[in-house]
């Protein structure tokens, strides 16, 4: 079947051609016949012979002069009058410029037209809406839709400024629609090229509250002790120590004993009796008591507390209960029994002590473990590390607080040559005047041998030597700077990081609390920021934990 069929037969589209629809589009005048059917090509006649005057668009320009598309004024475009008159308005006074007259159809995709700016709105390729959307609402707009008409055109170079605060700006006279009602002016100007909107007044600020103000730190309050003295290392000097332990103004030892012994009789034992009582009382008290206690009662007062008491609590009342030097004896000789050796015992007693001192330790260790101290330490000891022990048990260092400044120059210089200024180390020169030499003497040549080497003395020995050597050296040259300062080192080394060293921490303040512990405290303070007394609380626990705060006491 052909298309359409020869002789108006039965086809598409039928011979009758489509009933046309009333109202249909577009009107009669200027379109196709009713009987036709899709519009032929351009400058070709409709079927049926009917031939659009003009072509398709009309001859006089688009849209229709009269009777077509768009409906009459009031539409859109709007006729003369319209929103706004103003010239260069949006749609201009003279109208849309009207297409090619002729047959020709829309203009291409993409393509200009002369004399046409495109609206704001880009149009779909191959469609034509410049005289109105099919479907257009009747005048007036769409019910209930306040028509507001459309904005001005951007001017050359970019949109107008914004509204200002009192809305939009009055229409140019000549008519147009009404004055809209005042808008909010818009917040800026985002297109780029124009005019930037006048700068608008910010608000009223309210005015900011007050931050709230760090309270300024609180200073430790220091103890009467320690506000009258200065510690520090160019101070610091053998003698001038002060212990948190001091001996008891109205001392009785028959009436301590008879504490001690309510302590422990019947069931349970009075553990805040005994802690209270001993951190009261000095090393040689105690040792009253203990006597008067067998006197007393015909038993053995060290005996009846072990079986009372457990744990580091027992250690600790223990360590209270025997002499200073009898308690080192005991350190080293445990330190240095069965398999094995404590260095760090070794060097914290032997290296730290005074001639007195370990002159005293060497002989208790004789009568109570039957041993010669300096041959266990030989035995259980090596190299240069055993060298220096030797050299700390013989108890000869010289004592003369008098100064040689000569001699300190001459062994700062033999130190520099040993040790940095040489391949390798003499680590013999170093023991001699390590071991030998008054406190007060080495200080000065500490003093030296900066001048010297540039170098610090500790440092030197960090890079010089290692191992346990080392460390004796070390310990040895904080003494005589320092020596609270070395054994609050040791306090916090106990006590840092996971888990506690409880046996150096019983050691060091049951033996340094009769003799500096204030001094150890401060330091601690001043280089830890927090009490040795604080320490104890955040590692320890129970009556372990009370009695050694009771020896330390709080700042």
């Amino acid at each position: 079947m052909s298309y359409p069929p020869p002789g108006g037969g039965y086809g598409y589209p039928p011979a009758s051609g489509y009933p046309p629809a009333p109202g249909g589009y577009p009107p009669a005048y200027g379109g196709p016949p009713p009987s036709s059917g899709p519009p032929p090509p351009p400058g070709q006649a409709f079927a049926g012979g009917a031939m659009a005057p003009g072509g398709y668009p009309p001859a006089g320009g688009y849209p229709p002069a009269g009777g077509g598309y768009p409906p009459a004024p009031g539409g859109y475009p709007p006729a003369g009058g319209g929103y706004p008159p103003a010239p260069g308005g949006y749609p201009p006074s003279t109208g849309y410029p009207s297409y090619p007259t002729g047959n020709a159809g829309p203009p291409p995709p993409g393509a200009a037209v002369p004399g046409f700016t495109a609206p704001a709105m880009p149009q779909p390729p191959g469609q034509d809406y410049s005289g109105g959307m099919p479907g257009q609402y009747p005048q007036g707009g769409q019910p209930g839709y306040q028509q507001g008409g459309y904005q001005q055109p951007p001017a050359p170079g970019g949109y107008p400024q914004a509204p200002s605060a009192g809305g939009y700006p009055q229409a140019p006279a000549g008519g147009g629609y009404q004055q809209p009602p005042a808008q909010p002016p818009a917040p800026s100007n985002i297109y780029s090229g124009g005019s930037q909107p006048p700068p608008q007044q910010p608000p009223p600020q309210q005015p900011a509250a007050p931050k709230p103000q760090a309270p300024p730190p609180q200073p430790v309050p220091p103890t009467h002790e320690l506000s009258q003295m200065s510690i520090g290392g160019s101070n610091w000097a053998p003698g001038q120590t002060h212990g948190t332990v001091v001996a008891a103004p109205d001392f009785d030892a028959e009436e301590d004993a008879k504490i001690l012994r309510k302590a422990m009789k019947g069931m349970g034992t009075d553990e805040q009796a005994i802690l209270e009582l001993l951190a009261s009382r000095s090393n040689a008290q105690r040792q009253k008591i203990k006597l008067q206690f067998k006197t007393m009662y015909g038993k053995d007062l060290i005996k009846d507390m072990k079986s009372e008491l457990s744990g580091d609590f027992k250690e600790s009342v223990m360590a209270l209960f025997v002499p200073t030097t009898e308690y080192d004896a005991w350190c080293l000789n445990n330190a240095m029994e069965g398999l094995g050796t404590n260095e760090d015992v070794l060097i914290e007693i032997l290296c730290t002590r005074t001639n007195e001192e370990i002159a005293e330790i060497v002989k208790v260790y004789r009568e109570k473990f039957h041993r010669d101290l300096e041959k266990d330490v030989v035995g259980d000891t090596s190299g240069h590390f055993k060298r220096l022990l030797v050299s700390m048990t013989t108890a000869n260092r010289d004592e003369n607080q008098e100064v040689d400044y000569e001699k300190a120059k001459k062994e700062a210089q033999e130190l520099y040559k040993a040790g940095e200024k040489k391949w390798g180390t003499d680590e013999s020169e170093f023991n001699r005047i390590l071991a030998c030499r008054s406190f007060p003497q080495l200080k000065a040549t500490f003093d030296e041998y900066i001048k010297v080497s540039q170098r610090d003395i500790i440092g030197t020995i960090d890079r010089e030597f290692s191992g346990h050597v080392r460390d004796g050296m070390k310990a040895i040259v904080m003494c005589v700077r320092n020596r609270p300062e070395f054994f609050a080192d040791k306090i916090h080394k106990c006590v840092k990081g996971l888990g506690t060293d409880d046996h150096t921490l019983i050691r060091v303040i049951v033996t340094r609390s009769e003799y500096d512990m204030v001094e150890i405290k401060q330091v601690f303070l001043n280089k830890y920021r927090k009490t040795v007394w604080q320490a104890i609380k955040s590692d320890t626990s129970g009556d372990y934990k009370r009695i050694l705060q009771a020896l330390v006491k709080k700042n």
